[in-house]
């Protein structure tokens, strides 16, 4: 159950990430502000939900960053037009891989 609120504090992060690229810029837009707020207290509500549930810190942490990052990248490039290298998709790539390093290296007492 922990893992579930991970990934609703990974949507929460993600959607307030996408959000912040419409508060700034020269096209601002009032109404992206209250989203990434919401986006921001839900994704840290459902990171303490996560941790309460028995799910490490270290992993809850690497996980959240590590997916959140590849998922800002690929938004940012489909949404935004941004470009995407090799070099940032082979970071991409080796970021997925550290996470599932760290995730599957630990012990769990589940």
């Amino acid at each position: 159950m922990g893992y579930l609120f991970l990934a609703l504090a990974i949507i929460g992060e993600v959607l307030a990430t996408s959000f912040l690229k419409l508060t700034s810029g020269e096209k601002q837009v009032w109404w992206a502000y209250p989203i990434v707020v919401v986006g921001y207290v839900f994704a840290f509500a459902m990171l303490s939900q996560t941790l309460s549930r028995g799910v490490p810190l270290g992993i809850a942490y690497a996980i959240w960053a590590g997916v959140g990052v590849v998922l800002v990248a690929i938004i940012s490039w489909l949404v935004f037009h941004e470009t995407l290298s090799w070099q940032q998709l082979l970071g991409m790539v080796l970021v997925i891989g550290g996470v599932v390093l760290l995730e599957t290296g630990g012990k769990h007492g589940d």
